[in-house]
């Protein structure tokens, strides 16, 4: 999906790339192979063209740099499928809204690993699970998950494309946060953790700190768990019903 689109191009907007496709140019190769483009200058069609061969570089060297400094948040979605065995599902639970990092969840599509505070919370095993991976998928991770990373553990995500689902999901009218897109999605949770929202995370955590008992914190942990697992069956679903939406 990423070679159907010209949104990384400075000055390409929504209006501007209706126009390019009207005229028959679906793909970057459609782009490259036109001597003239109506609408476009000969010097701009050159540097465009220099451009696309940078990105094509860059999508076949698995390079996020390129798009990360010049694909819209918005169009992460159009990278997925290029970087998927790359990409990481993040999910963290706090003390409370904006609150202490209690539990961060990584899911790299086959196993979980969960960083917990007062266990193995640090960030020198954040970075050297990050380093692994080229994307970070979240939900609603923009707004929440990473700002509350940033200003803990500094810019472990500096290097990382971020697709936030929430947008995606947005577009495909899917809203009401997270458990919301689960239940319309048919996708089931563990009957223990079934009924639990963030809320109730932040409970769990002050249950386990005040009384010691394990119930809480893998009770906690199973919640967090769905939450990133879950995230790689809705990316799945979003990037293939997105470009039907789109074209």
């Amino acid at each position: 999906m990423i070679k159907q689109t010209f949104l990384f191009l400075p000055g390409i907007g929504k209006l501007k790339e209706h126009s390019i496709k009207a005229q028959g140019i679906r793909t970057w190769g459609d782009f490259l192979s036109k001597e003239k483009i109506k609408g476009l200058s000969k010097e701009r069609k050159i540097a465009y063209n220099q451009l696309i061969l940078d990105a094509d570089k860059a999508l076949k060297d698995y390079n996020p740099e390129f798009f990360m400094n010049n694909l819209p948040q918005s169009e992460v979605w159009r990278l997925f499928q290029s970087f998927k065995d790359e990409a990481i599902y993040l999910d963290i639970e706090t003390t409370g809204y904006y609150g202490d990092i209690t539990v961060i969840g990584l899911y790299d599509g086959n196993n979980t690993k969960m960083i917990i505070k007062g266990f193995n919370l640090n960030r020198g095993l954040l970075e050297k699970e990050l380093k692994k991976y080229k994307m970070v998928v979240t939900f609603n991770g923009s707004s929440f998950d990473i700002p509350i990373i940033n200003r803990y553990f500094g810019d472990v995500l500096k290097d990382k494309l971020h697709f936030d689902l929430r947008w995606a999901c947005k577009s495909l009218n899917l809203e009401g946060g997270l458990k919301n897109i689960e239940k319309v999605l048919g996708i089931k949770r563990q009957e223990e953790v079934s009924n639990l929202q963030g809320s109730d995370a932040v409970y769990l955590w002050h249950m386990w700190i005040k009384t010691g008992d394990e119930h809480y914190l893998n009770l906690l942990i199973k919640y967090n768990e769905e939450d990133i697992i879950n995230l790689k069956t809705i990316a799945e679903h979003v990037c293939k019903e997105l470009p039907q939406k789109f074209y």
